[in-house]
């Protein structure tokens, strides 16, 4: 049941670092086989070093977005990869990508889709003054934070909460939602209904 996984990150790369964490304490029914960057110095490739996973810096330079997810592809299909999971990428992926690896792409998005899609999601939520906000694991589809959802985990925001504060807590929340969330899509096999995942079994 162990899934190949390809990550595709344009920064610090601590997700990656919690996914690699579980997947070598055999929490995650998972191998994580490329990591992919379109930033020379994102964090997500130091990791991957430091835990001896194969990666690669795609230049976007002079590349239309089709062209370059082109790249993506052929870097990810070289490693066998089945799963696609991003982490911090701050592309949008070409409707050809979304579509190659339909209902095989994750992303994490830093707050409760579908609140507060866009940018810097947690000013959005401090500025509408909700009580709680978090973070959403959901399929990629065409249009942006807006696939089926796999797994939330609320945040609480405090009183006088500053924006560092409430990010760092948020971030602190998706180290545990994304493997969990991970676990949950391999070991339940959903299956896409509408706006909906229908899981044929409970993750442990």
């Amino acid at each position: 049941m162990t899934k190949t996984i390809g990550v595709i990150s344009s920064g610090r790369g601590e997700n990656l670092r919690h996914i690699l964490l579980a997947e070598r304490s055999g929490y995650l029914p998972a191998r994580v086989k490329i990591v992919l960057s379109d930033q020379p110095d994102a964090g997500a490739l130091s990791i991957a070093r430091e835990f001896g996973v194969p990666c690669n810096y795609i230049d976007p330079k002079g590349l239309a977005r089709e062209d370059y997810d082109r790249q993506l592809i052929i870097e990810l299909e070289a490693a066998g990869v089945e799963l696609v999971v991003l982490t911090g990428f701050m592309k949008i992926l070409s409707p050809a990508f979304v579509r190659h690896y339909k209902d095989r792409i994750l992303n994490i998005h830093p707050a409760l889709l579908p609140s507060f899609r866009g940018m810097d999601a947690f000013q959005q939520a401090l500025d509408h003054g909700v009580r709680w906000t978090g973070t959403t694991i959901h399929i990629v589809d065409e249009d942006v934070a807006h696939g089926p959802i796999i797994y939330q985990r609320p945040v609480p925001v405090k009183e006088g909460d500053p924006h560092a504060s409430l990010k760092a807590r948020i971030q602190r929340a998706e180290y545990r939602a994304y493997p969990r969330a991970i676990k949950m899509f391999i070991e339940g096999r959903p299956r896409v209904e509408g706006r909906k995942l229908i899981f044929e079994k409970e993750a442990d």
